[in-house]
This record gives C-alpha cells, sequence and structure tokens, in this order.
C-alpha cells in the first residue's frame, strides 16, 4: 500500500514549483524516519509515511489560487488516495489529521504523536541549507524582492514577510519554538544556527563591506 499511495500522491506534483516539489517530499520523509528512529515511544511509521507522501499534493493548487488551504483540502484528497489504495478508515482518519496539522499557519494543533513528527520533519527542511534555498526560490517565483531597506522589520506587518529577507525574521526563525518532539528541537537548533550565521553574512553584505 506505501507503494500504491506513493505512486499516486507523485503525480499531483508535476507541475509543484521548485520549493515544493517532490523532492520536498522525499527529503521531509527521510528526516521523518529519522524522527521515528531516534523518538523513545512507540511509532506508527506507516501512517507518518503516508501522511508525508500525501500532505502536499494541494501545494501545487493553492499557490495557483485554486484553494484557500492546501492542508484541508488535501487531507480530504488524501482520504480518496488512501481508500482506493487499501487503507481502512482508522488509518485515514490518522492520516487525515496529519495532514490538517502539518500547516504552519493553520492554528491545528497535532494531536497525535505521528501529527507531531510530520509537522516536525516538515519544519525541518524549511530550515538550514535548504530551507534558505527554498525561501529564495519560493520568494522569487512570487516576485518579493530579496531585501528592502524601505522594508525594515520592525514595521512589516505582514504575516510572512514583505520580502525574502524578513521572510526568516517573520517564520523561519522561529520553527525551532514550533517543534513539538525533543528529537526535532534537537535537529531543528542546529539547523537555525546555520540560518543565522547566513543572515548576519547578508547583513555585513547590504551595509557593504569595507
Amino acid at each position: 500500500m506505501l507503494e500504491a499511495v506513493r505512486d499516486r500522491a507523485r503525480t499531483y506534483f508535476d507541475d509543484a514549483s521548485p520549493a515544493h516539489d517532490w523532492h520536498h517530499v522525499q527529503r521531509v520523509e527521510r528526516l521523518a524516519e529519522t524522527l521515528c528512529e531516534r523518538h523513545s515511544d512507540a511509532v506508527d511509521d506507516r501512517v507518518v509515511r503516508l501522511a508525508v507522501y500525501c500532505h502536499d499534493v494541494g501545494r501545487a493548487k493553492e499557490d495557483r489560487g485554486e484553494i484557500d488551504d492546501h492542508a484541508q483540502w488535501g487531507a480530504r484528497e488524501a482520504e480518496g488516495i488512501l481508500r482506493e489504495c487499501g487503507a481502512g478508515a482508522a488509518t485515514i482518519e490518522r492520516v487525515q489529521h496529519c495532514i490538517r496539522a502539518h500547516r504552519y499557519s493553520n492554528d491545528l494543533e497535532p494531536a497525535t504523536l505521528e501529527a507531531k513528527l510530520v509537522a516536525d520533519a516538515d519544519n525541518l527542511d524549511a530550515l538550514g541549507a535548504v530551507g534558505i534555498a527554498r525561501v529564495f526560490a519560493y520568494g522569487g517565483e512570487i516576485g518579493d524582492p530579496i531585501h528592502d531597506p524601505a522594508q525594515p522589520i520592525a514595521e512589516d506587518d505582514t504575516d510572512a514577510g514583505a520580502t525574502q529577507y524578513n521572510h526568516f525574521h517573520k517564520k523561519i526563525l522561529d520553527l525551532p519554538e514550533r517543534m513539538y518532539t525533543d528529537v526535532g528541537r534537537d535537529l531543528a537548533a542546529k539547523r537555525v544556527a546555520f540560518v543565522r550565521e547566513y543572515l548576519e553574512r547578508f547583513d555585513s553584505e547590504v551595509v557593504g563591506e569595507r
């Protein structure tokens, strides 16, 4: 069933942007495997993997403005995918919760360990070297400037940041505080340290080195 769901889910990413393409799903799967292996409690890794495959099936539609919330839409779409691939009702419900709860901007808190691990794995891919690349890839796609001195962070009242630089301070640097597991927090601490180091270098280059 895992391979069948993976193959079905992959078809939703044919026109996905680089920041949320199938490679993102593969990275999140590897991160989720690491989190599951290092967690001290028993984890249903099948539920985790099924949720990872399906968590962003609606992302491209949201990016095109066709839907408002890819997590809610994706959970509904996943029900059909999972049922056709032979999943039972209990598994479908648990996977759907993981998908609904993974989104950063949603107020829905993960209520299961599996949902917490999926959310942590997804957030980890937004940190570190890959996370930096994803910020600029997505910002370039939607036309946000890299940096604008006329948009200081203190005066930026947008949720996600008016520039790609501001996005780091508005969202990315806060991700370690949103980790739900100890193993997730450990990995996040290492990755966010790299992001902070990068931003320090960015700041020095923006003002002009002498």
